[in-house]
């Protein structure tokens, strides 16, 4: 089942729409502004910025009316990108150091709770093997959170994180 967004230039899903079912790197190119978004199905992750850069919010379905106000974005969407199904195992590896270097943990889980369960909080590097999820820079799924998809992530900066502490982990199933 492929996953279906739409969004709208007013409040209350008014004005001119677009819909997408896959990834799109340039709202922009399509209209000038979003206020309201609508997920009919599967789970998205939407951008401040192009090219699917800057402040990260995970969505499923549902209805935003007032999307950018209660995600605390102006009208700012820029770039958005869909969360394919994943029925399978979920694993990631995280480092203690950049390049996958220094102490490594795997994860098959979620995970609410970083310092609690590792004993540490700073993760300079990962590689998710297999599953797509999402990082918290704080214990219990909450604060900025990072989509991370299958593959390298030699440094905290590659998932778009400002620092390496990572709080919590989640993994995106079929919710």
């Amino acid at each position: 089942m492929m996953g279906k967004i739409i969004f709208y230039e007013d409040k209350n899903f008014g004005g001119r729409h677009h819909e997408c079912m896959s990834d799109v790197a340039d709202i922009q190119t399509t209209f000038n502004r979003c206020q309201s978004i609508r997920v009919e199905s599967g789970m998205f992750v939407i951008y401040d910025r192009p090219n699917f850069l800057g402040h990260q919010h995970f969505l499923r379905k549902g209805e935003y009316c007032d999307s950018m106000s209660m995600l605390g974005m102006s009208d700012s969407v820029k770039s958005c990108r869909m969360i394919p199904m994943h029925r399978s195992n979920y694993m990631m590896r995280l480092y203690e150091n950049s390049d996958m270097g220094g102490q490594m943990m795997d994860l098959d889980n979620d995970c609410p709770n970083c310092m609690d369960r590792f004993r540490m909080s700073i993760f300079n590097s990962c590689n998710v093997i297999d599953g797509h999820w999402l990082l918290y820079d704080q214990a219990n799924y909450r604060g900025r959170h990072y989509y991370l998809r299958p593959g390298e992530y030699r440094r905290y900066s590659d998932w778009g994180a400002m620092s390496s502490k990572v709080g919590s982990i989640r993994r995106l199933m079929d919710l």
